[in-house]
This record gives structure tokens, sequence and C-alpha cells, in this order.
């Protein structure tokens, strides 16, 4: 699957439920591996918050993000719209702290992104596939989500609020094609005893009862009444035999439950990556959706880690030594990568057999031979210099040079009779000769070294 991004930008205007702010939100088309974030274009700077579990610092009636002091509050109707129209790089501008609440869904989100329309960009998508069971439980509420393997991304969510008027709900979306029909317009809903203290405390400016169900789940005085009609600007309330607020009428039975599948589904965005695996969650909030996504993107970030790309050695190389030095100028002693396994728009691989007979080891520690640091990160760099030469036709004239190295991090010795590995992929696209590459060696099935490398090509005088 490639990734995808929307055609043109598009503008929705509304308030926020908790600010009562009118607020101003575009969807802007974003570029490859940018994923989903948020830009305040109402503060100076115009600073831009991603949609990371890292950044959560408040779930309560919302999913709320900060980052150096700059907020995004309610994220999840929004982040759900997305991932449920298959959608991977967007960026959402904002003149104000939280998106609109507009009816309490998904639903208008879902309709601007179909208006905008959906790219097919170039690079593939990143899915982590799950292969065991994955689990957390807030001990404090009961709550818990697992998620399972499965053959693509699968949610069901149980809620049971322990009151005669909701009572217990199930849903379940088994396919994301499904998210339009099924869940964006499930609406968000509150209890009446939680309603009462939110507007006691002013928070739930942006309220009215066309973007929130109210369950009345205790006897209503008429003071009471008269209070809700009065924050609502409605003449008259009632209650519906069903047990919620009148003016509105539930677009399912178990709405409720659609809406907490969709707040788990906008809260799992915050992870980073796609999802193949049916995820399970019993009495889902905010919090327990967070707490699981922030483990989710721990156990994604340790399995990129170490895990090794699998090459056929015996395989005819793309690139033998002689070809490697008609592009490089480097040559031995310091010729440090012996064959090219991929090369294309975006990553190379390339491979170094590490023998006793190298010249470092006459002087680095000659008693128990272990290759340099250095000279595994200036490997890196040569097989990067084969990415970023590759994109010249005449490369015998250039030479790459170190811009910068970032990050650098050393994980295992590498020793006589190893076989390194070597992978290079852009973290944005090449201009004007300068690359910016990520990098990884590895050798016996671990990662052994990785960096953030820049470097320029320059023409030989």
């Amino acid at each position: 699957m490639k990734q995808r991004t929307i055609k043109k930008e598009v503008i929705l205007k509304g308030v926020g439920l908790h600010t009562g702010a009118e607020v101003t939100m575009k969807f802007v088309p974003a570029a490859e591996n940018h994923g989903y974030a948020f830009k305040r274009v109402d503060l100076e700077g115009e600073p831009i918050i991603e949609a990371d579990a890292n950044y959560v610092v408040n779930t309560q009636r919302g999913t709320n993000l900060e980052k150096r002091g700059v907020k995004i509050q309610t994220s999840e109707h929004v982040l759900a719209a997305l991932v449920g129209m298959e959608i991977d790089n967007v960026l959402i501008e904002l003149d104000a702290p939280e998106p609109p609440i507009m009816d309490g869904s998904s639903k208008f989100f879902v309709e601007a992104l179909e208006e905008a329309g959906v790219e097919e960009q170039n690079a593939e998508r990143e899915e982590y596939i799950v292969k065991d069971v994955i689990s957390y439980k807030d001990e404090a509420t009961g709550s818990e989500i697992t998620v399972i393997p499965a053959e693509n991304y699968q949610v069901t969510t149980m809620v049971d609020f322990g009151t005669k008027v909701l009572g217990t709900q199930n849903a379940t979306l088994e396919r994301l094609s499904d998210f339009k029909d099924e869940i964006s317009e499930a609406r968000t809903f509150s209890f009446l005893h939680e309603l009462e203290m939110l507007l006691e405390n002013g928070l739930i400016k942006g309220g009215d009862l066309n973007n929130a169900i109210v369950y009345v789940d205790k006897e209503i005085s008429e003071e009471t009444m008269r209070k809700l009609e009065n924050a609502f600007n409605k003449k008259k309330l009632s209650v519906k035999p069903n047990g919620i607020l009148d003016n509105l009428t539930l677009h399912q039975p178990n709405e409720a439950a659609r809406h907490k599948l969709l707040d788990v589904i906008g809260d799992l965005a915050l992870a980073g990556t796609r999802i193949r695996g049916k995820v399970i969650a019993n009495k889902p909030g905010h919090h327990v959706n967070t707490q699981f996504a922030k483990k989710i993107a721990k156990i994604i970030k340790l399995e990129k880690r170490n895990s090794v790309p699998k090459y056929d050695l015996d395989k005819q190389p793309l690139m033998d030594i002689h070809q490697i030095m008609d592009m490089l100028p480097h040559r031995p002693p310091f010729l440090l990568i012996d064959r090219i396994l991929e090369l294309s728009d975006s990553h190379v691989v390339g491979m170094k057999n590490v023998t006793m007979n190298e010249p470092f080891f006459v002087g680095h520690f000659p008693g128990a031979p272990v290759m340099p640091g250095v000279l595994q990160v200036e490997a890196m760099a040569q097989t990067g210099g084969i990415l970023v030469l590759s994109t010249v036709p005449d490369p015998e004239n250039y030479l790459t040079l170190f811009m910068k190295i970032d990050n650098v991090k050393f994980k295992q010795k590498v020793l006589p009779g190893d076989t390194l590995i070597f992978h290079c992929s852009l973290i944005s696209p090449i201009r004007r000769g300068i690359c910016h590459m990520q990098a990884y060696a590895y050798a016996n099935g671990k990662l052994v070294c990785e960096a953030e490398m820049m470097a320029q090509i320059v023409k030989k005088k």
C-alpha cells in the first residue's frame, strides 16, 4: 500500500466544545512520511504539534496534546476521520487551541476530506503487523485494551457504565472502508451528572444538544432543567422515553459504543504507525487509549531498532567492488564497502565483509580487535554516498562531503569475521545535492550502529 494525502486544502469553521471559541480549521496536503500534525496559526511562529502519544498531557473530556507550552485540545475526532479515510499525511491548521466540535462526531471532517480528494504518494505505507497479544489495563477503572493478530485493522468496543439508561453496549468495525457509514456519524455523549459539573465549571461552552447526546441518569429537578435550557439556549427541554434529552434522535441504538470506537481509532492514531491487528477495548476511555498508544509506539520503536532486514548474500549484487570504485573516489584501505545490494530513489543497502586483514586492526586493540566506531559511520556514509551520487549523470566527477552527524549510537562490537549490512534511507528529499539520511548497520542479526547523517555532493575542482 502506498501512502496517501489529500489533493487540495479544505476549510471547516465552528466552535470548540470546551472553549466555546470560534475556530477555523484547514486540512492541508503534506509530504510523504509527514504523518499527522497540528499547526497553531494564531500563535507567533506558527508552532507545530505532531500527533504523538508522548505529547498527551490531559485526557479529561478529550485527548489533549501539549508541546513546549502550545496546546491542542480534543484531537481525537479529527484524527479518527483521517485514519478512517485511510489518509496518511496531513497538516491540520487551527487558529484556536481546539478543533470545531461540529456535531460531536467525525462526520463533517470525513465530508471535508472527501471534498479535498485523496492522492496516492510514492512512498510505501508503514504498517505494524501484530504478531503477539499486547494488552494494557488500568487497574483503577478496570478498562483494558488488547490487540491480537488479524488480517487487517479491526476494532471492537464494549462499554458498560453501570447505568440503566445506557446499559451495556458493543460495537465492531471489521474494516476501515466501513468507517464512514458505520462509525463516523456517532456523536459524543455525556451523562446528566457530568453535564451539571461541566456547566458549573465552565468546561462545555461550545456545547449544545446538536453535538452531544445527554443521557439522563438521575432525577432531574425543575431548577436543573431551567439551567440546562438556559445553557443550551432552548425554550423547552424534556426527557425522551429512551432516557435522553430531546431535540436529538439517536442514529443507532448503540451510538455510544460506536462513538467510543471512534475515540479508540483517533487516540490510537497517536502511536504514529498503522496497525494490522484486531483491537478489543473493554470500557475504553481517553486515558487507557492513549496509554495503550504509548505502549504500542514503544514496542514499534524497539522492533524497528532490532529488526534486521533479510538479504540473499548469494544473489548477484546490484554493484560489485569494481562498479563501486567507478562511482566512489575512495580506494583501499579506506574503501569500506564491498557490495551494493539494493538501490532506489530513497534508499540504498550496502555490505562489507570484515576480515582480520583490515589495516585498522594492526593498531586498534591489536590483542582484542574491534572495528572502530568512526569507521562504521564512515562505511555507512560511503553507502549513502552511492545513493546521492546516483542522482547525477557523471558521479565520477563529484565528491561526497559530510555536513553533519547526529544521534550516533553504537550497540554491539564489530569483530573480524562479521558481515556488516548498511541500510541508508532518505529523511527528506535530496535538494541542491544535499542528502539527509537515517543510516543503520547490522551484523549477526543485531543492530550494531545507527546515525543521522547529512552530506553534500560537490564537483571536483
